[in-house]
């Protein structure tokens, strides 16, 4: 058990995620084993996106900065800073940065243990593994 933990965002090493889509865990498995969620940002350069996936867990996305089309369980929406959505388990969606600039979201995982779903072909991979890839 731990007392707390404060992290530096600028001290996180980012993963590549491919298309220059980068991802940094803030808390969760990797970071605290009393973590009982998953946690971090990805930031998408424009015209880049996450494809159609699922998860194992339920997810909340905020967007902190840009624009992005979302869609979750078959509806597509806009959406810009600080808007939120939430995605149950097992529910299919994506997030398209629509903007100019950077698409800069923050993530949670319900979940220590996360996969990520690809609809397209159906594999299923360990967040973050080396298979987790846009």
């Amino acid at each position: 058990m731990t007392d707390g933990k404060i992290v530096r965002y600028e001290e996180i090493v980012p993963f590549a995620r491919g298309d220059l889509v980068e991802t940094r865990l803030m808390v969760g498995r990797g970071t605290d084993p009393s973590a009982p969620f998953t946690t971090g940002t990805t930031v998408f350069p424009a015209g880049s996106a996450a494809p159609l996936h699922s998860h194992n867990c339920a997810e909340q996305v905020t967007i902190l900065s840009g624009t992005a089309e979302a869609m979750v369980g078959g509806e597509v929406v806009q959406l810009g800073p600080l808007d939120t959505s939430f995605v149950p388990a097992d529910v299919p969606h994506y997030f398209r940065n629509t903007g100019a600039g950077q698409l800069t979201i923050l993530w949670i995982y319900g979940a220590r243990d996360v996969t990520r779903t690809f609809v397209e072909t159906g594999e299923t991979v360990a967040h973050m593994s080396p298979r987790d890839q846009v």
